[in-house]
C-alpha cells in the first residue's frame, strides 16, 4: 500500500467514525501519517474536554483505522 493509499484509507476510516463524534458535538481531523505507521489526529469540539476521549481514540478511532489500514501501529491525539 502506498503512502497515498494509506492516507485515502485513513480518511475513509475517519469518515466512518465522524458521524458518531458529530452526534456528540465533536469531530476529528487528520494531522499527519508518519512512516506509514503512526497516525496523528486532533479531536475537536466536545471531544476535546471529554473524559472518555482516550477510550474513544483507542477503541473507536484506532480500531476503525486499523480495519482499513492494518499496518498502522498507533493513533495519537494531538491537542
Amino acid at each position: 500500500m502506498t503512502s497515498e493509499e494509506i492516507k485515502i484509507n485513513v480518511e475513509k476510516a475517519l469518515n466512518e467514525i465522524r458521524p458518531f463524534l458529530q452526534s456528540d458535538g465533536g469531530d476529528i481531523s487528520l494531522l499527519s501519517i508518519e512512516d506509514d505507521k503512526l497516525v496523528r489526529v486532533k479531536l475537536l469540539g466536545a471531544c476535546v474536554g471529554c473524559s472518555v476521549n482516550q477510550m474513544t481514540l483507542k477503541s473507536g478511532v484506532e480500531m476503525t483505522i486499523k480495519k482499513y489500514v492494518p499496518q498502522i501501529e498507533q493513533v495519537i491525539n494531538v491537542s
